[in-house]
């Protein structure tokens, strides 16, 4: 059964078609790992199957957990288990790191009253809790600050929008291998751009998405081999004639 399916999506923002005849199918538990170059519509897609307004839907289906949610607003495809981790999320004043945690553990029983113990998880102390949210945070703090909140909501299907941007290889390797076991008997898209993280994460199937639709898909390390070695240039190739690398 397939946890998410997209069928024949068109979507514009500001007037630009951004996802062109878009199809997608996951199954529970599986995680796809989607490249692409930059200005490729990857981000795009996370923020369509949220539901922003400004990514307007002009056909198409988006079907989750085997619902129609095409129109559905974003606070109540988070209620259905969607959950993300954003590339570049914002840094907010008077806002508590350990305040946003302990709202959104309260909708899970069992993690009500463990920000400390998650905090400890992603290598934060608690006094990192009382810190303004994402404000003066270093990149791979920030990383982590996107990790701990994923965490505490433990969503069905997790959306990773660039873990390993801007990133070390200390603090890869950690969330490389939290992002895992947060996978774990889960589904989700995984979005990167470098790959580095897929020395940490296990993923099923690999997408490439070439000017908003999918070019090609096949094995998730083999693909990657294939664009460090020759960059997207093939994807274009497999997009014209339609086949799987």
């Amino acid at each position: 059964m397939n946890i998410l399916e997209i069928h024949d999506l068109n979507v514009v923002v500001d007037g630009k078609k951004v996802l062109h005849d878009f199809n997608l199918e996951i199954p529970e538990k599986e995680v796809h790992v989607i490249f692409g170059p930059n200005g490729s519509g990857k981000t795009s897609l996370i923020f369509t199957l949220l539901g922003f307004p400004k990514y307007r839907i002009i056909s198409g289906k988006i079907y989750f957990k085997g619902k129609d949610i095409t129109n559905l607003p974003t606070d109540e495809r988070i209620k259905m288990g969607m959950g993300v981790t954003f590339q570049h999320p914002p840094a907010i004043r008077g806002v508590k790191l350990g305040d946003i945690v302990s709202k959104i553990s309260e909708k899970n029983h069992n993690l009500a009253g463990r920000e400390k113990s998650l905090a400890k998880k992603v290598n934060f102390p608690a006094s990192f809790l009382d810190r303004d949210l994402n404000y003066g945070f270093s990149g791979g703090e920030v990383k982590r600050s996107e990790v701990l909140q994923i965490l505490a909501q433990r969503p069905e299907f997790i959306m990773l929008d660039e873990p390993d941007s801007g990133v070390d290889v200390e603090n890869l390797e950690l969330i490389g291998k939290l992002i895992n076991e947060l996978l774990e008997e889960r589904s989700g898209i995984l979005i990167t751009h470098q790959g580095y993280i897929l020395r940490y994460v296990r993923t099923n199937k690999a997408h490439v998405i070439i000017e908003g639709c999918i070019a090609c898909s096949g094995a998730p390390l083999e693909t990657l081999d294939h664009i460090l070695r020759e960059g997207y240039w093939w994807c274009e190739r497999c997009r014209s004639i339609g086949k799987e690398p």
